[in-house]
C-alpha cells in the first residue's frame, strides 16, 4: 500500500513505516513552505524599513525633499508596527524548528528500518515514532495558538495595537 492511498487496515509493519515516513515528509514539506514564506515577509519588512529609514534620512538633509522624508518616515513606522502584528519572524523559528522535529524523525525511523531485519521490525516499534510524530503537530498547533491567544489578551487589555 502506498502512502497516499488512505487509510489502510492490517498494514505489514513495513508498509506501516512506509506510510508513516510518508506523513512525516509531507509534515516536513508544511513546515519547509511555512518558514520560507514567513522568513520572506520577515526579511522584506526588515529590508524595507532600513531602505526607507536611510532614505528618509539623506532626504531630510535636502531641504528641497523634506516632505517625502517625512513621508517615508512615516511608512517607516507602519512597517514596524506591521511586523510584531503579524509576528512573522516567531514563525519563522518556530516553523524552522518544526522543521528540524521532522527531519529527525525521518532520519530516526529510516535507521530503525534500515538497522531491523524486516520479521524483527513490529509495531510497537513504529508506536514510539508515531508517538513523536503526533507531538511534533501538537507541539507547533499549541505553539500557535499561544500566541494568538497572547496577541488577543493584549488587545483585550489595551485596546487594538498599531
Amino acid at each position: 500500500m502506498q502512502p497516499n492511498n488512505g487509510p489502510g487496515a492490517g498494514l505489514t509493519p513495513q508498509e506501516t513505516a512506509a506510510l508513516l515516513l510518508g506523513k512525516i515528509r509531507r509534515g516536513h514539506d508544511y513546515a519547509r513552505g511555512k518558514k520560507e514564506r514567513f522568513r520572506r515577509r520577515a526579511s522584506v519588512i526588515k529590508l524595507l524599513t532600513l531602505a526607507l529609514s536611510a532614505a528618509s534620512t539623506i532626504l531630510l538633509g535636502l531641504h528641497r525633499w523634506t516632505d517625502l522624508a517625512f513621508a517615508l518616515v512615516a511608512l517607516v513606522t507602519a512597517l514596524a508596527a506591521a511586523e510584531p502584528f503579524f509576528n512573522w519572524r516567531s514563525r519563522w523559528v518556530l516553523m524552522e524548528e518544526a522543521q528540524y522535529r521532522f527531519r529527525r524523525l525521518a532520519d530516526d525511523l529510516e535507521y530503525l528500518v534500515a538497522s531491523t531485519a524486516p520479521d524483527d521490525l513490529a509495531r510497537r516499534h513504529l508506536d514510539g515514532v508515531f508517538a513523536r510524530y503526533q507531538a511534533v503537530w501538537e507541539d507547533l498547533s499549541r505553539t500557535w495558538l499561544e500566541q494568538r491567544r497572547e496577541r488577543a489578551v493584549v488587545e483585550h487589555l489595551t485596546g487594538p495595537q498599531p
